[in-house]
This record gives structure tokens, sequence and C-alpha cells, in this order.
């Protein structure tokens, strides 16, 4: 079995760093993987895509994820420029940062999937003092998942960050993880 997730943010918040980690601790578990970036015009805030993959078997496809699983969108304004939903598959899944669970409803429409959302800014501005909100939205997408455990993704975070820096990320993953919400079937 495969699991295709698209990331959706701005350039400058982390999507490709997160792509990345969610694969290096599927890596760690056994799994093969793939996460590879798309991008636009190359300029901080400009909308970018992040791809991973995870499969229990070698991964021949190499190409975009057209058809996702699951969509991550690290910046709720991102629905009013373009479709972040496009593909995803009937019955998938979509985690959202947003503080309004109610406006995710309306971004949705009438698109057949499990929502769930987390206030990410609110709790990187709690713990970083700043809008870094990938490492929360790792914490919701695991959660809403399982994908992989939650002690793989800390085992890389502290691989890939100096100790304080690893110490905050840790802290915003586990409260996303903790505060997500959502599962209902929306459609």
């Amino acid at each position: 079995m495969m699991y295709e997730i698209r990331w959706h943010g701005r350039a400058g918040q982390g999507v490709i760093t997160v792509s990345r980690l969610l694969a290096i601790a599927a890596l760690i578990e056994g799994k093969y993987v793939q996460a590879f970036p798309e991008f636009g015009p190359e300029r901080l805030g400009a909308p970018i895509k992040g791809f991973t993959r995870i499969g229990d078997e070698p991964i021949e496809i190499h190409s975009q994820i057209y058809n996702p699983d699951v969509v991550v969108v690290l910046d709720p304004t991102l629905f009013k420029i373009e479709d972040v939903t496009e593909g995803l598959k009937n019955g998938g899944k979509i985690v959202v940062n947003i503080d309004d669970r109610k406006r995710l409803f309306e971004f949705l429409g009438s698109k057949k999937v499990y929502a769930y959302s987390v206030n990410a800014t609110r709790i990187a501005l709690d713990v970083f003092g700043r809008a870094i909100f990938n490492t929360p939205m790792l914490g919701a997408l695991i959660k809403a998942t399982s994908l992989v455990s939650l002690n793989s993704i800390i085992k890389v975070i502290k691989e890939r960050f100096s100790e304080q820096i690893a110490e905050k990320n840790i802290e915003v993953l586990k409260r996303a993880y903790n505060e997500v919400v959502g599962g209902e079937f929306h459609g």
C-alpha cells in the first residue's frame, strides 16, 4: 500500500522541510519514501507544494501527486487563490491550519473528505514567538493519519535540529497532535 500526501504552503513556511521530516521518520520505520517540492517563481511568500509518498513496497512512480490521500494546508489564505483540494480522493483527509473550523467547511464546499483542523499559528506564536507552523502541522497530520509514530518524528527532529530548537519543535509537535480536532466526514 502507498500513501500520498500533498503539502500546501508559501515559500519560507517550511513545506520542503516538513515533507522531508515525515519521509525520514517513515524511512526509520522501514517504509519506502519519496519527498520532493514543486516550485513556482522562487520568491518568499509564493505558493509552494511539497509531496511525500510512503509505501510498504518500493515506489516506482516519479511524478507529482495528483490524487493525494491527504492534503495538508499550512496557510489557509491559499484557499482563496488555488484549489488545494484538487484531486483529493473522495474519503481522503485534509488537515488545515485554521483558527475557525466553520471557515474550513466553507472552503471545502461539497468535497467528500475527512476534515481536521488545528490552530498551528497560535501554537507556534505561543512557543516560538513567531509563525513557524510546519512542525505543528506535522503533529496534526500524524494524529489524523497514524502514518508514522510520534516517537519516530521526535527522533528525526532531535537529529535534524540543535537541542534548543529541537525542544521547541517537539513541544509544538505534541501540542498540535493533542489539539487537532475533526475526523468527521464532510460532503
